[in-house]
């Protein structure tokens, strides 16, 4: 029986190894576009309900288009604030070759105001669950494979993040600690490092009112057995938010580019991210797209 145990690991560990030379470790900690600066409350839950009214956003990602089994990402929030207190769900499904998760957060956050200047301190907590899976039937293998069979029987598993956030009217800085179930329990089957924190700044030059605004921005991100990436770029917005244009530079060499629209309550964004330098520039960039559609705001 101990034996059989072993094949299996080793089974486990040659399907890893493959998928990870496939799909570097990279790509499962790069963030979605909108993630920057609309929706930074997909990365960090103490932004659940920074924003007035219900806020709701859907995205879609495809990377690498010209890669069979290209990492494709699908991703919906929604956030709304009483008073001081902030709720959120996401709902997050990702899938690159036969790896396939989905993970589903609710989130509480707290928003504590300070003295003068707008300023605040806000506090977050996402719980919930992940589910990861294999595409059995793509699997090229026998029809009754053990090992992938036992992989899709695991039970979800529950997971959560933590957030931090300083703002005023123009300085923003944060820090979250995503993915806890990591310091939590060990699991040789999980297919994904995932991240284990991030932290941003970033200094708004203007106002809304202004023809013209500006928000440059730095950020951090790292992960398990890779180094961690910085991230710094801009956000240009014209009056009123009307028209806004997005630039971020990576330290692995990709960068990204956006533009969005606002009309009324709705808001739809188009992200480009070109790819890593080198033999990765061969697999084409990423395209996305994100609507963002914020009710029951109250008008001024």
């Amino acid at each position: 029986m101990t034996n059989r145990k072993n094949k299996l690991f080793l089974a486990a560990a040659g399907v890893l190894v493959t998928l990870g030379a496939t799909f570097p470790v990279s790509a499962q900690i790069r963030p979605l576009g909108t993630q920057y600066y609309e929706n930074q409350y997909m990365s960090n839950p103490s932004f659940a309900g920074m924003d007035k009214g219900l806020n709701l956003n859907l995205s879609y990602r495809n990377q690498w288009r010209t890669v069979p089994g290209s990492p494709v990402t699908m991703a919906f929030s929604g956030d709304y604030r009483f008073q001081k207190v902030g709720v959120g769900l996401t709902v997050y499904n990702d899938k690159a070759g036969l790896i396939g998760r989905t993970r589903v957060m609710g989130s509480y956050a707290y928003h504590l105001p300070l003295n003068g200047d707008n300023r605040s301190l806000h506090f977050g907590l996402s719980l919930g669950v992940m589910k990861e899976s294999l595409d059995n039937e793509n699997i090229i293998a026998a029809p009754d494979d053990i090992l992938a069979q036992r992989f899709n029987q695991r039970s979800p598993f529950i997971d959560g993040d933590f957030g931090i956030a300083y703002t005023n009217d123009r300085f923003t800085i944060q820090g979250a600690l995503p993915n806890l179930s990591k310091f939590l329990q060990k699991d040789e089957l999980n297919m994904i490092d995932g991240s284990t924190y991030f932290a941003a700044m970033s200094y708004k030059i203007g106002t809304n009112l202004d023809v013209v605004s500006i928000e440059p921005k730095i950020s951090f991100r790292g992960a398990k057995d890779i180094e961690s990436i910085w991230d710094v770029g801009t956000n240009l917005k014209l009056e009123n938010n009307m028209l806004n244009f997005m630039g971020m530079f990576r330290s692995d060499k990709s960068s990204v580019f956006g533009v969005g629209v606002n009309y009324d309550k709705y808001y739809i964004q188009c992200f480009y991210t070109s790819q890593l330098a080198g033999d990765r520039m061969r697999t084409g960039g990423d395209f996305e797209i994100n609507l963002k559609v914020n009710l029951f705001k109250d008008k001024k």
